[in-house]
């Protein structure tokens, strides 16, 4: 079985991540989104929220499950027996900040990362945007899927 997991804080989940999650289990038998947990970064919402919006957005997908993992995503790859991260990449700068993560996964897990590009329909929105929409309460759901704003 071909695993990927698709690493993420997802506060909030947008339309970008949902189209390289859709994308994703064209490549893999399962995507897992895995929310990370870190204790020293505030979140706008909680890692519960999180969840929820994650799972009710692809809620009948079998080949997509939401897990949550703290520590080294190379170990939690290592637990549930996942071969390889998904990741999404929107512009040069997120390449070479992803690239030296992918070399380092690579060398200290035995894990190979996918790298596929954002769509041009969403290759501009970023959960950091979108916070700060919603921050000032301005309109930002035309960014995530319905889950996020139907709470």
């Amino acid at each position: 079985m071909k695993r990927a997991i698709f690493p993420g804080s997802f506060d909030p989940i947008t339309l970008g991540h949902c189209d390289i999650i859709h994308r994703g289990v064209t490549l893999f038998d399962e995507v897992i989104v895995a929310i990370g947990e870190n204790s020293a970064k505030d979140y706008m919402f909680s890692l519960e929220e999180r969840k929820s919006f994650i799972e009710n957005t692809f809620e009948g997908n079998s080949k997509i499950r939401v897990m949550t993992y703290s520590g080294l995503t190379t170990d939690f790859c290592k637990k549930i027996n996942a071969d390889f991260i998904l990741r999404g990449l929107r512009n040069p700068v997120d390449f070479e900040f992803e690239k030296a993560i992918a070399h380092t996964n690579r060398n200290i897990g035995d894990i190979e990362t996918v790298f596929l590009l954002t769509s041009v329909e969403t290759s501009f929105i970023s959960s950091s945007i979108v916070r700060e929409i919603i921050h000032y309460q301005g309109d930002y759901k035309k960014m995530v899927p319905a889950a996020v704003y139907s709470k």
